[in-house]
């Protein structure tokens, strides 16, 4: 028998491989997050993350668990819904980064809307800091979108980096100009990429601007230019380009939940029971 409180877990870990973010997203401490882990590993037989002072990865067996520990915690949850008798109601306002248009994003809303069939789900898909403007200014209840990971708002989903990505033929010539291909402004993929190109003295020019993904991964997938993206989330029919010298390194990324400051408004329990889905499915979300 494996408990959900340890199920529950090892997914955070899994998801944020930090011990201590883990623990900051479940309110306990990182003792604690140790001891479910290590009780887990006892009751599998096997060994589920590899750790030393600077990483945590999952082992083969923790791969496995990763898809056992979610179908259990889902059958879990149905069943507390069920037998609980009660069904959440209200209007939920919810947005979502643009980069999770491609995911497996909306599974995880069609399951909500198949277990909460009397919310009334309204979806937003813009750039995450046009999401956060929303969301302050009281026009969102949750928000999904991505941060800096020195910023403390937001309740952490995974971590993940950004990396440049491009067409699969793409030859870029180091003695011209970059050609980038990006979100508008403010997005957050956007302006760290003219950071630390500025900041490495390599010469750019914007060659294709879109607030659709859809439309930025056309023009990458022509072989107009490389773009900044999340490494988990890379669009099919684009690829991985390694740092270099003239692709200088994009540093790391947080994929966060936000919740709006009205506590006590209706959509308070809808929000966190998507949360709660969404925190659940953080590692189905990457490609």
């Amino acid at each position: 028998m494996f408990e959900p409180v340890q199920l529950r877990t090892f997914l955070a870990v899994a998801q944020t491989l930090s011990f201590t973010q883990a623990g900051v997203r479940l309110g306990v401490r990182q003792s604690t997050v140790s001891q479910q882990v290590r009780r887990l590993e006892a009751a599998a037989g096997r060994q589920l993350f590899t750790r030393d002072t600077h990483s945590v990865r999952l082992t083969e067996d923790g791969e496995a668990m990763l898809g056992f520990a979610r179908t259990i915690l889902e059958a879990n949850e149905r069943a507390a819904h069920w037998f609980a008798g009660t069904r959440l109601r209200g209007r939920l306002r919810f947005g979502a980064s643009e980069d999770f248009v491609l995911t497996r994003l909306p599974e995880v809303l069609e399951g909500f809307r198949r277990e909460h069939p009397e919310v009334d789900l309204e979806l937003t898909v813009d750039l995450s800091e046009t999401l956060q403007r929303r969301l302050a200014a009281g026009r969102l209840d949750l928000v999904l979108a991505k941060r800096h990971p020195d910023e403390p708002h937001g309740r952490l989903v995974w971590r993940d980096r950004l990396v440049w990505i491009g067409g699969e033929r793409l030859r870029l010539d180091p003695h011209r100009p970059l050609p980038l291909i990006a979100f508008p402004p403010p997005a957050v993929t956007r302006a760290r990429a003219l950071e630390v190109l500025e900041r490495s003295g390599r010469a750019w020019r914007v060659v294709c601007t879109s607030g659709s993904l859809n439309g930025l991964v056309a023009a990458a997938r022509a072989g107009l230019g490389v773009m900044a993206h999340t490494l988990g989330m890379i669009p099919p029919g684009l690829v991985h380009l390694p740092s270099g010298p003239g692709l200088p390194e994009l540093g790391g990324v947080d994929v966060v939940l936000l919740h709006g400051a009205a506590p006590d408004s209706a959509a308070r329990q809808p929000a966190e029971a998507l949360a709660q889905a969404v925190l659940a499915a953080g590692d189905r979300l990457q490609t």
